[in-house]
Parts: C-alpha cells; structure tokens; sequence
C-alpha cells in the first residue's frame, strides 16, 4: 500500500509582482509567475508589451537598415 506524499504550509511569492501567500504542497519552495492580484483576467488592466507590437518592431529594424 502506497502511502499519500506529506503536505505541509509553504510560502509561495509571486515573480511578476511580488505578492506572497501561503499554500499547502508537497513542494518546499514555490514561485509563480502571475497570481489574481496581477493577472489581467482578474485585474482588468492589460500590461503593456515591453517590446512592442509587430509594426513597431519592424519600422524599428527597418530605420535601422536604412
């Protein structure tokens, strides 16, 4: 008979934001790249894209051939 892994209270921290809250896992560390205080699908706000859309991206390297 195979026995269930131990569960224990970790502290998890998010990466984008930095927000840090307490769950049960199996795990000893956990970090998570977004969590409901951040991610746009709670939050209502998009987060603007740090590179660009495509059209700025290519008049970029196109100004920079020229």
């Amino acid at each position: 008979m195979t026995q269930h892994p131990e569960l224990h209270l970790v502290h998890a921290v998010c990466a984008t934001c930095g927000t840090a809250f307490d769950v049960r896992s199996t795990a000893d560390r956990l970090s998570v790249d977004v969590c409901s205080s951040c991610h746009p699908a709670y939050t209502d706000r998009q987060h603007a894209a740090a590179r660009g859309d495509r059209i700025e991206r290519f008049n970029r390297r196109r100004s920079l051939t020229a």
